[in-house]
């Protein structure tokens, strides 16, 4: 129905029994009947507001008349009292198990509560911030986003042995104290940045470059996430780092390439040490064994003739003390050994001069290579070719008597054996 209806706001001029009547009910009307059912809902009700509901006729507009300031303070203060709940109800807030809850009170912090359904004072009075404490936060240092997109004001360093570094790493950390985090710092993230920043440029500081490109890598990084939490905690900030993590640690573009060299020449210096040190290892063994074999050959050679020099000695006193007792026939008795020993080592040819008066030609490397055997069997020695039957037994004593060790002599044996031979050796020439 419009605004515009001649029949908007109708006070009883037309028939209200009638049927034409189809207009909306007065606004004075609907005012009546909302005070009267509030006050027989709050018990303050008059006495004609017991047949209000029935009577549409002109008396009872006439007897209820315009609302009294009590029925207006009692509908105002039920509104009051549906705001005041909600008001209080606003103080309800719930605390994830990750988190922890911050309680202010004007903007002063109060207390630090548990996870759970909490309430606090409502607004303006307190307030309540949520901090999650689990949750892995990360700040990079020397680049944004990707390794390319570097940030050269913080990644460039200076080592100790004055050469320029690239580095770019990232950080990683939790909360620990949520009221440290929010209020002993403006702005609590900048600060890990800023100390961590701090840290790997004073550890860089102290290290070569060598060190922090290659080898001492990790080293840096565990240094580094000790004195950033250092830092951290004398600043109080309710932060504690879980990692450090180098990514990327190189020389300036502008030098790399005679980085590159300068590494390459390194790895070649390396290679060749390597090499070096399999040859002496391979070399170095060989000398010690033959060392020690050469030192064990002169100590048995030493041994050896040791015990030779005692045995000559031990012989020769031996014989000196049977030439003591017969001089003749020993000094026979050595000139036949000495002269065994020459002849044993020689090629021997017998010839009858007393037979012949002739004096013959006698090819001797012909009569050696005739008493060679024709058949292929291996050929008799010079010596064995030459002698006689008669004369094998006497090389064979000879060969005995050239041991090492020579037999203790016999005088009474030395001295028969010296006759024997005269003897034969007259019966020969007679």
């Amino acid at each position: 129905m419009s605004l515009n209806d001649p029949k908007w706001g109708n006070r009883g001029d037309d028939k209200r029994g009638s049927d034409d009547n189809q207009g909306p009910p007065d606004l004075e009307e609907l005012w009546r009947d909302f005070n009267r059912r509030l006050s027989s809902v709050l018990g303050k009700g008059n006495g004609s507001g017991g047949n209000g509901g029935a009577g549409n006729g002109p008396g009872d507009n006439r007897e209820s008349g315009p609302p009294s300031f009590r029925q207006i303070g009692g509908g105002l203060g039920l509104v009051a009292a549906f705001g005041a709940a909600l008001w209080l109800a606003s103080g309800f807030y719930i605390v994830d198990a990750s988190q922890r809850g911050v309680v202010l009170q004007f903007g002063r912090y109060v207390e630090t509560t548990e996870p759970g359904l909490r309430w606090r004072l409502p607004y303006p009075v307190q307030s309540h911030r949520l901090v999650d404490l689990t949750g892995v936060r990360t700040v990079e240092i020397g680049y944004r986003g990707s390794e390319r997109n570097k940030v050269l004001k913080e990644s460039l360093m200076l080592t100790d042995d004055e050469n320029i570094v690239n580095i770019q790493f990232a950080v990683q950390y939790i909360l620990k104290d949520p009221q440290q985090y929010l209020f002993n710092n403006r702005d609590a993230d900048d600060s890990v940045v800023q100390a961590a920043e701090t840290a790997v440029r004073e550890i860089v500081g102290k290290s070569k470059m060598d060190f922090v490109l290659y080898e001492g890598r990790e080293q840096v990084a565990a240094n580094a996430q000790k004195l950033t939490q250092d830092i951290l905690d004398r600043y109080a900030t309710g932060i504690q780092i879980s990692k450090v993590t180098m990514q990327n640690a190189q020389p300036p573009e502008q030098v790399q390439a005679a980085f590159d060299d300068a590494v390459k020449a390194g790895q070649d210096r390396e290679r060749q040490k390597n090499e070096g040190q399999a040859y002496a290892n391979d070399v170095i063994p060989r000398a010690r064994g033959t060392a020690s074999r050469l030192l064990e050959e002169a100590s048995a050679y030493k041994s050896r003739v040791v015990a030779q020099a005692e045995g000559d000695a031990a012989r020769f006193k031996q014989v000196y003390v049977e030439y003591a007792k017969a001089p003749e026939v020993t000094r026979q008795r050595i000139y036949l050994d000495t002269m065994q020993q020459i002849f044993a080592n020689t090629s021997k040819v017998v010839t009858d001069t007393k037979g012949s008066g002739n004096l013959l030609y006698l090819p001797l490397d012909k009569l050696v290579q005739m008493s060679a055997p024709a058949n292929g069997a291996p050929s008799a020695t010079p010596q064995a070719a030459a002698e006689t039957p008669a004369q094998a037994p006497a090389r064979g004593a000879a060969a005995d008597f050239q041991s090492p060790v020579p037999p203790r002599p016999d005088a009474l044996s030395g001295e028969v054996r010296t006759r024997d031979s005269l003897r034969n050796r007259d019966r020969g020439d007679r």
